[in-house]
């Protein structure tokens, strides 16, 4: 089984505009609204692709019901821990001339240390029958800026192999615990590391801790750095539409082949074929179906030699 933890768990609004103009007024011609941030979204993922994950994280207050009520909804099995606190909001605003997405993240409710401490027990709890443990997205106020350290300890301990899509000192702090995977974008990488040549900030991170970098190039593809080598993924072509959701996508492809034990060129061609496939959706968590199959028999997959960190 695939465990997802969102510990900022949100519901994310959608909204569609012609183009997004600065100090100007907007008709908004499409609103979604759903369960989301980005272990949500890789439930949500893995779900339509016919995996049955099981989703945690911490989520309260009426938002936080609203939540849970349309997980259960789009069937996604959902073991959230209920927090004081109402659960945040997203507004992504897609813009359609360019396919731009402009994005505001509410910062979520506080939690307070007993209600992290029940949380991490509830999480050990789960691991029984977990194969991979998904950890993404941002803290919430009030949990320790290690939160994602001690969970993939927890995880180690239980035999099971960890995914991790965060940022900042989240980042910084979880790889000291050795993730087995870490997904980057190039923003994130960049701070992580100081440098902003992708092959060489991966190749950091792995010194760092990390035992395998998925570096994301957006709409460029991948670069891969594991124990079994370096590969550049790309896709054959580039897509218009909402990226917001790629990321969550190449997760979930990550996350399954794990659990497959699947060899890593196709993890990856996988990854990039998914991900790519999220972007012409409107909302985060799906996938154009047609897309992915029609792409997966042309993603590049080329095995390059490891960058020098130093």
């Amino acid at each position: 089984m695939i465990l997802t933890v969102t510990l900022n768990a949100a519901l994310d609004v959608t909204w569609g505009v012609d183009s997004l103009r600065p100090r100007a007024s907007h008709r908004v011609d499409t609103a979604y609204e759903r369960a989301g941030g980005k272990g949500v979204n890789v439930a949500r993922v893995l779900t339509s692709l016919g995996h049955n994950p099981l989703a945690t994280g911490l989520a309260g207050g009426p938002t936080g019901r609203l939540i849970r009520e349309e997980l259960r909804a789009a069937r996604v099995r959902e073991a959230f821990l209920d927090v004081a606190g109402d659960s945040r909001r997203t507004l992504a605003v897609v813009s359609r001339d360019d396919g731009d997405a402009t994005v505001f993240n509410g910062r979520g409710p506080h939690v307070d240390p007993a209600e992290w401490e029940l949380f991490s027990r509830h999480y050990a709890s789960l691991l029984a029958d977990v194969r991979v443990a998904v950890l993404s997205g941002s803290l919430p106020p009030g949990v320790p800026t290690d939160a994602y350290a001690r969970l993939i300890r927890t995880a180690a301990a239980a035999g099971v192999v960890t995914v991790l899509d965060a940022s900042g000192l989240a980042l910084i702090e979880a790889l000291e615990a050795c993730p087995d995977v870490v997904k980057p974008n190039l923003d994130e990488i960049a701070a992580a590391t100081g440098c902003d040549d992708l092959p060489t900030a991966a190749a950091a991170l792995r010194v760092l801790g990390a035992r395998a970098v998925v570096a994301s190039a957006g709409a460029d593809g991948l670069h891969a750095i594991t124990p079994e080598g370096t590969w550049r993924a790309a896709p054959p072509e580039r897509l218009s539409g909402n990226p917001t959701g790629a990321g969550d996508a190449c997760v979930a492809a990550i996350a399954a082949g794990l659990a497959a034990g699947s060899a890593w060129p196709d993890i990856l061609r996988q990854a990039v074929a998914l991900s790519a496939a999220a972007v012409p959706c409107p909302v985060a968590g799906d996938i154009d179906a047609a897309v992915h199959e029609r792409l997966l028999r042309h993603v590049s997959v080329v095995e390059e030699r490891a960058a020098d960190p130093a």
